[in-house]
């Protein structure tokens, strides 16, 4: 293998790739839309849930009730209703998630038994915002009815039992905000490092068919592995400058907890650099086609990394078929190591097992790549 050679492929590539507007665009423009997007249109935190309430007794002790729920700070006040009607109705046209039915006698059942039932229904077509609802529902009604026993008691002469209480004290660990901003973005950092190199090592054997120029390139001395490293080199660059700016604004953007090493962060991202860029290179090797090359380079990398790594979806809450599959995606142990190394601060040592597979993974799709490229036209 020649230096000069492998020089003068890449120097051909990266201008290349300066002379051609959507590359510049892909490299420079959609890591810094990604991070704004996904950044901050996705989250998992639910809060300020819009809240109707149906008020039929209009009592100090029903007010308080309500009050409980908007001082949460988990609920907002959506409206206020008059009927059982408008609380279908509500639901009905989305001015509300949940909806609050207070009955005219519960002061008095209260009052008299210590207890009083309320109603709440939730409008689930949004599961996964209903469930969560509910949960600060219950977490409320929890809260307001201790006080309410309290007061009953008090009232009545009773005291609070003294045995059998159990007191529950969690500790959070490493996400102690439990904010969902710090579990999502080190996974944003995959997904755009695997669409911007994909998709523009996809286009650099298929842009040589189209343009016509393939015949030169195969006429020259240049080898085979020195062409695959050749054109890779400056998207190799421009991949680790992508992470560099992903990461940093992680860290000083969104804020979010940097506990690891760099040393370690470096080497597994560089390693998932070269399964993305070896997969578009072997694309742009088997297609000549560019559209059809990056199509097929987005389906390859984008579906796994966003659906079967982890990213959006908890891996062991797939079915075992899918949990199978799921260990042949590369993207998986990359996000795994960024969140560990992000927010529990993780070693080496502690991420052999994913920093090997993510290594035997880039080690096979180079070798691969590197055999795909045949100096010959058919």
């Amino acid at each position: 293998m020649s230096p000069r050679r492998l020089f003068a492929m890449a120097f051909k590539e990266s201008l290349q790739i300066w002379r051609d507007p959507r590359s510049l665009a892909v490299a420079l423009l959609m890591p810094l839309m990604q991070m704004v997007l996904l950044g901050y249109g996705v989250s998992l935190d639910i809060k300020h849930v819009p809240l109707c309430v149906y008020d039929e007794e209009r009592s100090d002790a029903s007010r308080a009730l309500v009050t409980s729920f908007l001082a949460s700070g988990w609920f907002s006040a959506a409206k206020m209703l008059q009927s059982e009607r408008a609380v279908r109705e509500a639901l009905d046209r989305g001015e509300c998630i949940g909806a609050v039915t207070i009955p005219v006698d519960f002061s008095r059942v209260l009052a008299s038994t210590g207890r009083a039932p309320v109603q709440a229904v939730f409008d689930a077509t949004d599961t996964n915002t209903a469930t969560i609802a509910i949960g600060y529902a219950k977490g409320v009604i929890a809260l307001a009815s201790a006080d309410f026993a309290a007061r009953w008691g008090a009232q009545h002469g009773l005291s609070a039992p003294r045995v059998g209480t159990i007191d529950l004290e969690p500790r959070v660990w490493f996400n102690e905000g439990l904010d969902s901003r710090n579990f999502i973005i080190p996974g944003v950092v995959a997904v755009i490092l695997a669409l911007v190199g994909a998709q523009l090592t996809s286009l650099t054997v298929s842009r040589e068919w189209e343009r016509g120029t393939m015949e030169e390139l195969i006429s020259t001395p240049v080898k085979a592995l020195e062409v695959m490293l050749g054109k890779l080199a400056p998207y190799f660059a421009i991949g680790l400058f992508d992470a560099a700016f992903c990461l940093l604004s992680a860290v000083f953007w969104f804020d979010v907890p940097f506990r690891g090493s760099i040393a370690t962060l470096g080497l597994t991202t560089g390693l998932f650099t070269l399964v993305v860029l070896g997969i578009g290179y072997l694309l742009s090797v088997r297609i000549k086609s560019q559209l059809g090359a990056s199509q097929i380079a987005l389906l390859l990398t984008m579906l796994p990394t966003t659906i079967l790594s982890g990213y959006a979806f908890p891996i062991d809450q797939m079915p075992a078929a899918v949990r199978a599959i799921t260990l042949f995606v590369y993207a998986r142990y990359y996000v795994t190591i960024l969140r560990a190394v992000f927010l529990k601060g993780s070693s080496l040592g502690d991420l052999l097992l994913p920093i090997l597979a993510l290594a035997a993974t880039a080690a096979a799709i180079v070798w691969v790549a590197a055999r795909s490229f045949r100096k010959r036209l058919d």
